[in-house]
């Protein structure tokens, strides 16, 4: 039996670039494509539910738009819920698959040891800084079989229900949910990259913002309340 494939996006106000990420995702073959929106005051729901009308009875995948309370964790976890796939594939509004996605994670899969994964990932725009960036997530992603959202993280459907989804934290929802994903059995870090914005990189300057990554990771290590950093990354950004 052919495995089913759920692509969840969460969203709030991406109206930027939640047009290009469902036209371009539409194209992959995947099952369905379920848009969450967390409450946007932009144009993002209107552009999305223009969008699924006008590619009903097309080839393309069909793609629904559901609303839940505003948090990635939350929002994912609420797509879930409303997939019907065997496998469900996370992924941010402002980030592309490779045209390879759909076929890698169901070759990947065929393992059935192998419980999920995640994509390598590159920056939409060519530098040295996104370069370095992308090689050191990468790299630390391989080593430690901890991946961020950015990465397009994807899992089979009873793991994720075994695992009780996304927990509900106002940052690190990604770490978190990757650090007990790698628990439950072997992850995949899957060659083909995904590629992302560079636009929250360049807001602060690349070295700042690595800086402050680094140092919000220390600090969840070591045990400071999501909350709280939360509070911190806010005021700093």
């Amino acid at each position: 039996m052919a495995m089913t494939i759920s692509v969840i996006i969460p969203t709030l106000n991406e109206a930027r670039t939640i047009m290009a990420t469902m036209a371009q995702t539409a194209t992959l073959g995947f099952d369905e494509l379920i848009v969450v929106d967390g409450g946007s005051s932009d144009e993002t729901s209107t552009l999305v539910e223009s969008y699924r009308l006008s590619i009903q009875g097309s080839a393309l995948s069909p793609i629904r738009l559901v609303t839940a309370p505003r948090g990635r964790a939350s929002q994912m976890n609420e797509g879930a819920k409303a997939g019907r796939g065997d496998v469900l594939l996370f992924l941010h509004a402002d980030t592309q698959l490779p045209q390879d996605a759909k076929a890698s994670i169901e070759s990947t899969l065929a393992n059935p040891r192998i419980v999920g994964g995640r994509f390598d990932v590159r920056f939409d725009q060519t530098s040295i800084w996104g370069s370095i960036i992308s090689h050191m997530m990468n790299w630390r992603s391989r080593l430690t079989r901890i991946a961020t959202g950015d990465q397009a993280l994807f899992v089979r459907r009873p793991i994720f229900e075994q695992m009780g989804g996304f927990t509900d934290l106002p940052l690190m929802e990604d770490i978190d949910f990757s650090s007990r994903l790698k628990r439950m059995g072997p992850t995949a870090a899957l060659t083909s990259p995904v590629t992302t914005s560079f636009r929250r990189w360049e807001q602060q300057g690349p070295l700042q913002t690595i800086l402050l990554m680094w140092g919000l990771r220390l600090l969840y290590w070591m045990g400071v309340s999501t909350h709280t950093l939360h509070r911190w990354y806010r005021w700093v950004r």
